[in-house]
C-alpha cells in the first residue's frame, strides 16, 4: 500500500489487514454496489440511490456499517458515473488487455473500475494513491484472485494516462 492513512487521516488498515472504514471509503463500496446493481437489474440511478439511503444507510447491512457513509459523496460517484460513462468506459476500455472489452468483464469489477475511473477523471481533489488504494481495497473485498491485480494495473495506467504530473514513480508497488 502507498499510505498508512486514508484521505480522512484514518489509519488505513484495520484488523485483518483490511482498510480501516471512512465515510468516504464507504461511499466508494456502496456506489460500487449500487452500479452493480444498476447494471444487473438494469435499475436507474435515482431508485437505487433511494434504496441505499433509506434502507441501508440507516443501519446495519451485511456486516458493513453504512450509516457512516458520506452520503452526499455516494450520491456524487454513483450520479457522476452515470453522467460520464459515455467518456468513462473508452478511457478503461483503452486500458484493458488486448482482445478484452469492458462489457466482457464482470460485473463488480466493470463497477469497481467505473467509480475508480471517474475519481481518477473528475475528482482532483483526491490523490491518485487514495483512490487507487482504495479501489484496489473494494476488489479485495470481492475477489480472491488475480481482480485486485488487474484493477491496480489498469487504474495505474490510467492515472499515468490523466493524471501524470501526481505520479512521480510508481503509483503502487
Amino acid at each position: 500500500m502507498i499510505s498508512d492513512r486514508d484521505e480522512d487521516g484514518a489509519p488505513a488498515k484495520a484488523e485483518g489487514g483490511r482498510k480501516a472504514s471512512s465515510a468516504r471509503g464507504m461511499a466508494r463500496l456502496a456506489a460500487v454496489q449500487a452500479l452493480y446493481q444498476m447494471d444487473v437489474a438494469r435499475t436507474g440511478a435515482r431508485a437505487v440511490i433511494e434504496e441505499f439511503t433509506l434502507h441501508r444507510f440507516r443501519g446495519e447491512a451485511e456486516k458493513v456499517h453504512y450509516d457512516k457513509t458520506d452520503e452526499d459523496f455516494f450520491k456524487a460517484l454513483v450520479l457522476g458515473v452515470v453522467e460520464k460513462q459515455r467518456d468513462i468506459d473508452p478511457l478503461v476500455g483503452a486500458h484493458l488487455a488486448s482482445g478484452w472489452r469492458l462489457a466482457r468483464i464482470d460485473s463488480i469489477l466493470r463497477a469497481i473500475l467505473r467509480a475508480a475511473a471517474f475519481e481518477l477523471q473528475e475528482r482532483r481533489d483526491v490523490p491518485v494513491k487514495v483512490i487507487i488504494n482504495e479501489y484496489v481495497d473494494i476488489a479485495h473485498a470481492f475477489f480472491g484472485g488475480e481482480e485486485p491485480r488487474v484493477v491496480n494495473g489498469i487504474l495505474d495506467a490510467i492515472a499515468r494516462a490523466i493524471r501524470s504530473g501526481e505520479i512521480k514513480d510508481r503509483v503502487h508497488g
